[in-house]
């Protein structure tokens, strides 16, 4: 800002203050000019015949008192500290900015006079999440502007239901336990059930959904929930929903939404469990996700997660690679061209059951609401993974497809494979029971996998 100012005597204390400028008097008698000042101020024409001052007299003695009086006003000022100039209060925004404190930049008086761009500002922020569930009315209306595609006449009337309402992603909950994350949370054991099959809740409770205190070696709790939605069939719905409100003041291990169990919507409970988690559950370190027909070992689990961190992009389970989407209309997972047209899907892990780090489960929230609903649930999930960058891992110790893809083979019933297994898929509650108690009875086996 032009020449740099030198030194000068007064104290402004680097607040920006112009420096007074010296003024240079002319040289004069002081005590004439003390005698003239009086004299003008205090001295009153006795008579009108008093003889007139000369006028050259008089300018001369105005001028030294002008001087005078001028000094007399710059000593004063000099005098004054620079906030005894500042007799008004200070501008309402000045005094807000003041009580805000903002933490980021603070201004430094020393970089008042510094060019904005030179000024380092703080990093931007990004706004948090809600605080809590914040669907609470469901307003969601069909998409009835896909009629008029010609490539949507030609689909099954399920799949036209499906594409339907796919924008709608998020519904109220209905049975909600935040209180399941509070305190050190090791593991958290989801499982995606329905209203219909208590049964199979009621068997994981008593095997492999059983809660835990402690992980053991210092590690948190381990705790369960179950994933739900409402009953398919309308005629149905209010007598289930007495008897899972009824289960659920039993256990308090249910959350439930507002949409209705199907298989396509299958990745609506990916996508709600995700937004809860990230709302209600930032500490958790792990996740294990899976379906309630399966067989799992928490013990291996936990084994497997001793040296993992949850900071780790950890998504492990059944991985398929290059799988391609089922064209034939008669296969459960069929997939019309015109809702995916690519040759393979990304690499998934099967939805029977897989881990993953919580804080990878946080960001896949994130990551799952830049895209579309899609009807097969695992796959979904490989798609944000991708989207992610992150490539899920393959385990021997995930069978989600059983332990043998012969379903008559006796490896599927045979407890000393599933003694060294982490999750084996599937089984009927009655089975599951069975198993659970041979794997930890009295069993002897010729010789245990090393699959950890």
């Amino acid at each position: 800002m032009g020449e740099k100012a030198g030194p000068s005597s007064d104290h402004s204390g680097g607040l920006g203050l112009e420096p007074v400028p010296r003024v240079h008097l002319p040289i004069c008698d002081c005590t004439s000019v003390q005698r003239d000042l009086s004299f003008i101020l205090f001295s009153v024409p006795s008579s009108p015949h008093l003889t007139p001052i000369p006028r050259k007299r008089t300018i001369y003695k105005s001028v030294c008192l002008s001087l005078a009086l001028l000094v007399a006003v710059t000593v004063f000022q000099r005098s004054l500290t620079p906030s005894q100039f500042l007799q008004e209060p200070p501008p309402p925004t000045l005094g807000l900015q003041k009580a805000q404190k903002p933490s980021g930049h603070r201004l430094n008086p020393d970089n008042f006079w510094k060019n904005p761009k030179d000024v380092v500002t703080p990093a931007p922020t990004f706004s948090q999440g809600p605080q809590a569930w914040d669907v609470t009315t469901i307003n969601c209306s069909a998409n009835i502007n896909l009629t008029h595609q010609p490539w949507f006449q030609g689909l099954e009337p399920h799949f036209q239901q499906f594409l339907f309402y796919r924008h709608c992603r998020y519904f109220p909950i209905l049975l909600n336990h935040p209180e399941k994350c509070n305190g050190d949370v090791y593991l958290l054991v989801v499982v995606k059930s329905i209203i219909t099959q208590h049964d199979r809740r009621e068997a994981i409770r008593q095997t492999w959904g059983r809660e835990q205190e402690s992980a053991g070696r210092g590690r948190g709790a381990v705790r369960t929930l179950f994933l739900l939605g409402t009953a398919s069939k309308q005629e149905e719905r209010a007598h289930y929903q007495q008897l899972l409100a009824y289960e659920d003041r039993i256990y308090g291990d249910i959350l439930q939404w507002d949409f209705l169990d199907s298989f396509f919507n299958l990745t609506l409970k990916e996508i709600h469990f995700l937004k809860w988690l990230d709302i209600y559950c930032p500490n958790v370190r792990f996740i294990f996700k899976g379906d309630d027909d399966v067989f799992v070992h928490p013990t291996n689990l936990l084994e497997f997660l001793a040296d993992r961190r949850p900071q780790e992009d950890l998504f492990v389970g059944d991985v398929l690679q290059h799988a391609r989407p089922i064209r034939r209309k008669d296969n459960k997972y069929y997939i019309p061209g015109v809702l995916y047209s690519q040759a393979s899907y990304p690499p998934y892990a099967g939805g029977g059951g897989f881990l993953m780090a919580g804080g990878l489960a946080r960001r896949l929230h994130h990551a799952c609401d830049t895209l579309e609903l899609y009807p097969i649930d695992d796959v979904f999930l490989g798609m944000c993974l991708e989207v992610l960058g992150v490539r899920p891992t393959a385990h021997e110790g995930f069978k989600t497809f059983g332990i043998s893809r012969n379903r008559n083979s006796r490896m599927n019933k045979e407890p000393c494979f599933f003694r060294s297994m982490l999750v084996v898929h599937k089984l009927l509650p009655t089975e599951l029971l069975a198993m659970w108690g041979l794997v930890h009875g009295n069993l002897t086996c010729s010789r245990k996998l090393q699959v950890l």
